[in-house]
């Protein structure tokens, strides 16, 4: 690994690891999200504080602090790019600053794809909403799509990133090892469903 490729790993990873869920609840007055719910810092925890503005901004923050050092990076060297998104995404999952408890890292999975491969994330939309609108499960519409990106990359022709998404993606299954168990079970909360 030379230099600059471990430099992009350190700059995705520092920024990546922002915990903006947290640092948005605290200043609104909402407390440490950490203690509701799923206990993780990410958008659909904070959701669960009652308050949509605040979870709706989670959702930008977090997909931005994988955007950005993964789009600046690829304009250096595509391998650069790959390695600033993966330091952003596991930042977000592992944060040095929460003892390394951070959220699932779905948000910033896909700005990493955006910044990286826009026409890909836009199958994964795609894949996500289709998911969802046949099964109302937004853990399996996520899997699902996290699926179809690796697969989606090498069909493009963009075999740069898909080793590193193939990677993000089963990290984002073991995180999601809670909902796969209660969706074999069929206890999986659904999309709109109340508690």
């Amino acid at each position: 690994m030379t230099l600059s490729m471990l430099y992009a790993l350190i700059a995705g990873y520092l920024c990546g690891s922002i915990p903006f869920g947290l640092i948005l609840t605290r200043a609104a007055g909402l407390g440490d999200v950490r203690q509701i719910g799923s206990g993780n810092i990410g958008a659909t925890n904070v959701l669960r504080t009652g308050n949509k503005g605040l979870a709706a901004a989670t959702l930008i923050l977090d997909a931005l602090k994988g955007f950005l050092p993964a789009f600046l990076a690829a304009r250096h060297a595509p391998e650069l790019g790959a390695l600033a998104g993966l330091g952003a995404f596991v930042g977000h999952i592992f944060p040095v600053w929460l003892g390394f408890r951070g959220g699932k890292g779905v948000a910033t999975y896909i700005g990493v794809l955006i910044g990286l491969a826009w026409n890909v994330a836009l199958i994964f939309a795609a894949v996500w909403l289709l998911m969802a609108l046949l099964f109302r499960y937004s853990s399996l519409a996520a899997l699902t799509a996290c699926v179809a990106v690796p697969v989606a990359l090498v069909a493009f022709g963009r075999y740069e990133y898909a080793v590193t998404f193939a990677v993000m993606s089963l990290i984002v299954f073991f995180k999601h090892g809670a909902n796969i168990s209660r969706l074999r079970a069929g206890t999986e909360s659904k999309i709109g469903a109340k508690g």
